[in-house]
């Protein structure tokens, strides 16, 4: 049986995930495939237990480090749990952030070294990495003004501006050193333009 293939989606709050994921997925089943969705962190019981730690929990102050570790101790169950079996069945997954998010937030904007985060990444998920990363890319502030309208701010949400920026900068910077990987879409256009990005990467992808 071939092996699905894996795609992630990633960007900072406010750039439009859930809507594009939905437009990515279905161009893929319209091709024929299965496709599972998964999100990071969370994606199966345990993990989806640390994503309500990581997100609501403000009574305590959180480490960085242990920020990353908890991370990526969501990121192994769903891995090895969900995203690996479904994609040696065949079935594509197509997942809403993944190792690229612990680069941009506890990298960029915590300030974590990147070469600590990508042993751990090494460590987790060894070579399970995204066959397409997309990057939704919006400024901060388009972004942070489009999350306030929709829900109350989570712990990452109620950081500051200059966080935010550097996980922007960030991601810019984990694209332009992955162009292979890699594939930035300006979500400051019309939403009809996006889906016209993502239909076509997808055709792309479908291709190979």
């Amino acid at each position: 049986m071939q092996r699905g293939k894996f795609v992630s989606v990633e960007g900072i709050e406010g750039v439009g995930k859930s809507t594009n994921i939905d437009v990515l997925v279905r161009c893929i089943e319209q091709a024929g495939h299965k496709v599972l969705t998964t999100r990071e962190p969370g994606g199966t019981p345990f993990a989806e237990d640390i994503r309500e730690i990581l997100m609501n929990r403000a009574d305590e102050p959180v480490p960085e480090i242990a920020e990353l570790l908890l991370m990526f101790a969501a990121r192994s169950f769903n891995v090895n749990n969900v995203i690996v079996p479904a994609l040696e069945a065949g079935t594509w997954v197509v997942c809403d952030r993944f190792t690229d998010s612990s680069r941009a937030y506890q990298g960029g904007g915590r300030g974590l070294p990147m070469e600590t985060i990508d042993r751990v990444a090494d460590w987790v998920h060894g070579d399970t990495w995204p066959d397409l990363t997309i990057l939704l890319d919006a400024p901060v502030e388009i972004g942070m003004d489009r999350a306030g309208k929709r829900s109350d701010p989570d712990r990452f949400e109620q950081e500051r501006h200059d966080f935010f920026q550097r996980v922007r900068e960030c991601y810019l910077r984990i694209a332009a050193n992955e162009p292979e990987r890699i594939v930035v879409i300006d979500t400051t256009r019309s939403l009809d333009e996006v889906r016209v990005d993502i239909a076509a990467i997808a055709q792309q992808l479908l291709s190979n």
